[in-house]
């Protein structure tokens, strides 16, 4: 069975989905950036302790790289937020028709101590320390 929509490719990539849809867009996407981070560990690792490999060096230098961990850092305070929105809301369901007020209060949260973090690691990068 199959449903039928008359909406055309650009209407159906134009985003309506509102804060708590890009929430849960940020939601995957920092989950799989924590995926790659821990895959590229254990991989690097791997090939620079066990096989003796030059190549774990090379992925080392790439989650090293201060705008990867800028990314990890993101993707590790936002998911760790997120989920404990998500868990507030799967604990007390009646909390849900606040959805929305939940998810600013997560953002007015995650904005200042993300913000924080950028400031110290952006001057440290431009000390070069």
């Amino acid at each position: 069975m199959r449903l039928d929509r008359s909406v055309g490719f650009r209407e159906g990539l134009r985003y309506k989905g509102g804060l708590p849809m890009l929430s849960w867009i940020l939601h995957q996407v920092s989950g799989v950036g924590m995926i790659v981070f821990v895959g590229l560990h254990v991989v690097a690792g791997f090939l620079s302790y066990q096989l003796k490999y030059d190549f774990g060096d090379l992925i080392n230098a790439v989650y090293q790289n201060a705008w990867f961990q800028l990314f990890i850092y993101f993707s590790v305070m936002f998911h760790a937020l997120n989920g404990m929105r998500i868990i507030i809301l799967d604990l007390w369901p009646k909390m849900v028709e606040y959805q929305r007020e939940i998810t600013w209060l997560q953002w007015l949260i995650f904005i200042p101590s993300y913000g924080l973090t950028l400031f110290v690691m952006i001057q440290h990068m431009l000390l070069g320390e």
